[in-house]
C-alpha cells in the first residue's frame, strides 16, 4: 500500500469493508446523511451496523436501516441511561426485533460504564443482566459497552451462555484482558482509537489477537481516527483502522479488511455480498 503523502493513504480498489459499530442516528449526521452514506459507498464500506443507545435511538436506528439494504441495526439501552427505563421499554425493544427481524441484527449496546457513572454501578449491572436475558431470549448477539468495568463486565458475561455471540464493542483494555475474553468464546472489535499514537495497549491487542477473532468500527460520530482525528467519525473512515491494523501486523489492508467483513457478517447473520 503506497503512501500519496504523509497523511493520506491509497487505497487499493475493490476492497470490502464492514463497518460493525456506528450511531447514523445522531443529531451530527441529520444534515449530510445521505451524503454521509455515499461517501460510505464509494469507499467500499458495503455493510454497516447502526447501534441503538435507547429507545428512540434503537428506533431510529431500524428506521434508517429500513430504508438501505446493507445497513442493519442493533437495539438496547446504553449503560448511561438505564436509570430511565421500564418494562415497557424493553417490551417496546423485544417489538422492534419481531416486526423487523430481517433489519435487527443484534442486541447493543448494552454493558457498563464506571468512567462517566451517569448511572449508579448497582443499576447498571442489574440492568445489563436483564438485558442480556433478553438477548438470549431472542436469540440476538450482544454488543458490549465495557468502559473502566472489565471485572464486573466480565463476571456478569461469564454468568450467561450466550450461544449467539458476544461482542466487545471498541475494545479498549490491555491484552491479558484480550485474551481472558477470546478464551471465553467472545469477539473483539477495534476502533480508529489504533490509529492514535498514545495507545501502544491497544497496538499490542490488534496485533497479537487471531484474525478471526477481530471485527473493525468506526463508532461514529466519535472515536475519529487520524489523518481526520478532531473531526466528525463516519463510516468511509472504517479504511484507515483497517490500514492501521495492517500495518502492525505486517499483512496486506485486503487481508485485514476480508476477514473482518467476513468475521461481521457470520456474527450478525448476515449473508454474503
Amino acid at each position: 500500500m503506497k503512501k500519496k503523502s504523509k497523511d493520506t493513504l491509497v487505497f487499493p480498489r475493490g476492497i470490502d469493508y464492514f463497518d460493525s459499530h456506528c450511531h447514523l442516528d445522531m443529531e451530527t449526521c441529520d444534515e449530510d446523511r445521505n451524503e454521509l452514506l455515499a461517501r460510505a459507498q464509494t469507499a467500499g464500506i458495503t455493510n454497516i451496523m447502526t447501534i441503538g443507545t435507547n429507545l428512540k435511538s434503537s428506533e431510529a436506528a431500524v428506521n434508517i436501516a429500513l430504508q438501505h439494504d446493507y445497513i442493519f441495526a442493533a437495539v438496547g439501552i446504553h449503560p448511561h441511561d438505564v436509570d430511565s427505563i421500564s418494562d415497557s421499554t424493553y417490551d417496546s425493544l423485544i417489538n422492534l426485533y419481531k416486526e423487523n427481524p430481517s433489519q435487527v441484527k443484534g442486541f447493543g449496546e448494552i454493558g457498563l460504564d464506571y468512567y462517566k457513572n451517569y448511572c449508579s454501578k448497582e443499576i447498571q449491572k442489574r440492568e445489563f443482566a436483564r438485558q442480556l436475558e433478553i438477548a438470549e431470549d431472542l436469540h440476538l448477539p450482544v454488543i458490549i459497552h465495557d468502559r473502566d468495568a472489565d471485572n464486573d463486565c466480565f463476571d456478569i458475561l461469564s454468568s450467561f451462555q450466550l450461544k449467539d455471540g458476544c461482542l466487545m464493542h471498541c475494545f479498549g483494555s490491555d491484552y491479558p484482558f484480550a485474551r481472558k475474553v477470546l478464551d471465553q468464546g467472545m469477539m473483539i472489535s477495534i476502533s480508529g482509537v489504533v490509529t492514535f499514537k498514545n495507545a501502544p495497549e491497544l497496538h499490542e491487542v490488534a496485533t497479537k489477537i487471531p484474525l478471526d477473532r477481530m471485527m473493525i468500527e468506526t463508532d461514529g460520530p466519535y472515536l475519529t481516527p487520524v489523518p481526520y482525528r478532531g473531526k466528525r467519525n463516519e463510516s468511509a473512515h472504517v479504511r484507515y483502522t483497517a490500514a492501521r491494523i495492517a500495518e502492525l501486523r505486517g499483512i496486506s489492508i485486503e487481508e485485514v479488511a476480508e476477514a473482518t467483513s467476513h468475521n461481521a457478517r457470520q456474527y450478525f447473520h448476515i449473508e454474503e455480498s
